[in-house]
């Protein structure tokens, strides 16, 4: 009997076979993504849209390689937790290699609030419970990243048997685990501590899971190390009795054994990732370092810096660019002078479309810096620099003439057309980093490669005006001020007070570079902006420090009032403060010249703008600027009072400007010059011969701190303040009655006691009690409010004399 033909295959099973044939993989999924440079935004989206229909397919193998595909692309900043569910179905395959690729989505999508993973919790208990070593890894591994209170619960009993399983990579994995699992559901601890002590106590315990429990121990004891004391035995039993290692001699023949053909292959072979992993080989055993035959290191050196040398500059793959650079930063601790040698290829990473292949460069190039190369990198890197602002500012100017044109089809042509043209701008994270590891190299071991100060000054200048602005922060906490730190181009300005400070010689062209800087800040920032240039703190420094080698000190007064009220940051206030004092001193303070007419109105008028300025800061709420705000203020309202007291100079009398102008002034400023300290110098002081540290600062100096000791303030004075400041007074009853009636009806003595007059007759003699009355009497004679006391012999009778004398029987 026959049997049947088979059933045509219908549209639906042939458009899935098809699906199948050809479904991208993941690796061509990464090749096209590197084919499309320049367009890989669009080319996600359309892997994106295929991963969207590809894992909705009834084929598991479609569904984990759209699911694998999702993994790569959520490593790079694509959500993929629309596709949960489709994870839980990949985690429950039958298959390994599928079930791996669902746990591994899981430990990459699965966050603690996700819906789904509550339904993962059966899977997971059955997984764990499985037989197969393989399978029970998978959950075990990825429960540390997916745990919540309620799982950890559900699963720790089936943990528990885990730990003596006889596998011992699974007893290792568990214990690490079940830690995690004790974070956040610390009974898990209580349950599972008697079995991973007895595990860490068992001499026969395999050492990788010995020292998964050390690792363990270590991170509780941290929180509750007395809860782990009695292990002290066992732990220190471990420390000393532990296996046999190899040692240095040993590893060191076993690198020296396996040198020669590791040689031999550098030598011959051509593929790449051969020949780095050779030459990484010789780098970790640490063949290049010291050695008896150095005759043969230095040929090894030479044949791996050859070779990474053809890896950088005769290869297009920017992997090998980069793991060939790791390696050259390796080699140049122990060959400095063979890696200086590559100086050209290392130099042309620096352009690099590659970001982390710059960096790379960047460290190199910084290990390798002399005198000889100094300026050839620092130039590279500043022109470098100096197209990227460039090509910031056009594309900025473009968008500004995109946003001003009326035709957007012509518009956007042009934009086109103009963006091919301009050079894209380097990040700012990035320009940050250059221009920080150029003044590191600059001014390492103090200033030790700088050969042309007057180069290094104009580099500086360049970089405050590459510098990008420093981020914003809040100012209104004081204490979070002193946390912040310094952005870059403050650092660029400390550089310029630190070479005007220590290299005496250029000094003046320090401060006519500071005072450059403060010119073009005051005349390219808009008014209205307000400025946030961490340079401007050390400049402004600088400037009224060394006032006296500015080319005009007038106009960078004029520059810092100017921008004062608009600095951002409380600390460069209160810098350009006390700089915009030190410029008026000498500006205004010069002793040798007469007190004209033009002089003194001149000054009358600086002065009135420079309070003017400066009042606003005297309530300023950083105590520092409010502090030198009020004390410049009254100090220049007091020489302003002085100098319009003084009468200018005429034809026949020659008048001297006020004091307070030209010496008290000028004399805050004035004294000892500020020269730089090395760092050690204090070391270099010897002591004085007759110095005894030891010798009492006083001979009865233990009297004289027991009497001190025994000294005690008045308790009753503390007493009254405490009672007349802190502590309410007791409530009075109110009366209807005349107080004169209540004043007859007292007691003598009480009435006695009120008087100021009979209270003092208590405690002094009586010539000492007239002479005060008539002191007072002459004192208050011609005060119309004062009533003088009433006499025997007659005067004016008070309120109360009379009441007394018509009460009188």
């Amino acid at each position: 009997m026959c049997a049947d033909p088979p059933p045509p295959l219908s549209c639906a099973w042939t458009a899935m076979l098809m699906l199948i044939r050809f479904e991208k993989s993941l690796y061509d999924l990464i090749r096209g993504l590197r084919n499309h440079k320049g367009n890989e935004r669009e080319y996600i989206q359309s892997c994106l849209k295929e991963c969207r229909s590809e894992i909705r397919s009834q084929d598991m193998d479609v569904k984990a390689t759209a699911l694998l595909k999702l993994v790569y692309l959520e490593m790079v900043g694509h959500d993929m937790s629309w596709a949960s569910f489709h994870v839980l179905e990949v985690m429950s395959s039958q298959k390994y290699h599928q079930k791996r690729v669902g746990y591994l989505a899981a430990v990459q999508s699965f966050r603690p609030d996700t819906d789904v993973l509550m339904m993962a919790t059966n899977l997971l208990k059955k997984d764990v419970a499985a037989s197969q070593p393989t399978i029970i890894a998978l959950p075990i591994a990825a429960l540390p990243h997916l745990v919540t209170p309620s799982l950890a619960m559900s699963l720790l009993g089936d943990l528990l048997p885990r730990l003596s399983h006889s596998h011992a990579a699974i007893r290792k994995k568990t214990v690490v685990t079940l830690y995690r699992l004790a974070l956040v559901y610390p009974e898990a601890l209580r349950a599972s501590w008697p079995k991973i002590k007895e595990r860490l106590m068992d001499p026969d315990e395999d050492s990788s899971v010995t020292a998964a429990i050390v690792n363990v121990v270590c991170e509780l004891g941290w929180r509750r190390p007395h809860d782990f004391l009695p292990l002290a035995p066992r732990l220190f039993e471990l420390l000393v009795d532990g296996g046999e290692q190899l040692d240095g001699n040993k590893a060191d023949q076993t690198f020296r054994k396996l040198l020669p053909p590791l040689t031999n292959l550098i030598r011959t072979t051509p593929a790449m990732s051969l020949l780095y992993e050779c030459i990484n080989g010789i780098i970790q055993g640490g063949i290049l370092g010291e050695g008896e035959d150095f005759s043969a290191t230095e040929e090894v050196a030479s044949l791996c810096v050859s070779k990474l040398r053809g890896m950088v500059s005769g290869n297009s793959d920017p992997n090998l660019k980069y793991v060939a650079l790791l390696a050259f930063n390796r080699i140049v601790i122990t060959h400095p002078f063979l890696v200086a040698q590559q100086e050209d290829v290392i130099l042309e990473c620096i352009d690099s479309e590659d970001i982390t292949i710059r960096i790379k460069a960047l460290d190199l190039v910084q290990g390798m810096v002399s005198s000889d190369n100094l300026v050839s990198i620092v130039s590279r890197l500043m022109r470098q620099l100096k197209a990227s602002s460039a090509a910031s500012q056009q594309q900025n100017n473009l968008d500004d003439d995109d946003a001003d044109s009326s035709d957007e089809t012509s518009g956007g042509a042009r934009r086109r057309r103009r963006t091919q043209e301009i050079v894209a701008p380097l990040p700012e994270d990035y320009t940050v980093d250059v221009i920080g590891r150029i003044l590191k190299m600059c001014s390492q071991n103090n200033y030790v490669n700088m050969v042309d100060f007057d180069w290094y000054i104009d580099v500086l200048t360049q970089l405050v005006r590459i510098a990008p602005p420093p981020r914003t922060r809040d100012v209104r906490l004081e204490a979070s001020i002193s946390k912040m730190p310094a952005d870059v181009s403050e650092k660029i300005g400390n550089e310029i007070r630190n070479v005007a400070v220590k290299v005496k010689a250029i000094r003046s062209a320090a401060v006519r570079a500071a005072e450059l800087v403060v010119s073009r800040m005051s005349s390219e920032i808009s008014p209205t902006r307000s400025l946030a240039s961490g340079a401007l703190k050390p400049v402004a420094w600088v400037v009224g420090e060394y006032a006296f080698e500015l080319s005009s000190a007038n106009d960078t007064l004029r520059q810092l009032l100017g921008l004062l009220p608009r600095i951002e940051y409380p600390e460069v206030i209160a810098t350009c403060l006390q700089a915009i004092l030190k410029l008026f001193a000498y500006v205004a303070g010069d002793d040798q010249a007469l007190w004209t007419p033009e002089r003194k109105s001149m000054v009358s008028l600086l002065m009135a703008r420079v309070i003017h300025v400066l009042e606003p800061f005297a309530l300023h709420p950083y105590l520092e600027v409010q502090e030198r705000a009020v004390e410049f203020i009254e100090l220049l309202k007091l020489t302003a009072e002085a100098a319009a007291a003084q009468a200018p100079c005429t034809d026949e009398i020659q008048q001297d400007p006020p004091l307070l102008l030209t010496q008290a002034i000028p004399s805050l400023f004035a004294g000892w010059e500020l020269n730089s300290v090395a760092a050690g110098t204090q070391e270099n002081v010897p002591l004085p011969d007759d110095l005894d540290l030891d010798e009492p600062i006083h001979p009865n100096l233990n009297s004289l701190l027991a009497q001190a000791d025994s000294l005690m303030l008045p308790v009753q004075g503390d007493d009254e303040f405490e009672a007349y400041y802190n502590q309410k007074p007791a409530p009075t009853s109110m009366s209807n009655e005349p107080a004169i009636n209540r004043l007859l009806d007292a007691p003598p003595e009480e009435i006695q006691s009120s008087s100021y007059q009979h209270s003092e007759e208590s405690y002094l003699d009586p010539d000492i009690v007239a002479r005060r009355k008539a002191e007072r009497m002459e004192r208050y004679r011609d005060d119309p409010f004062y009533i003088p006391p009433s006499t025997r012999s007659g005067g004016a009778s008070t309120p109360s004399t009379t009441s007394s004398k018509r009460k009188r029987p």
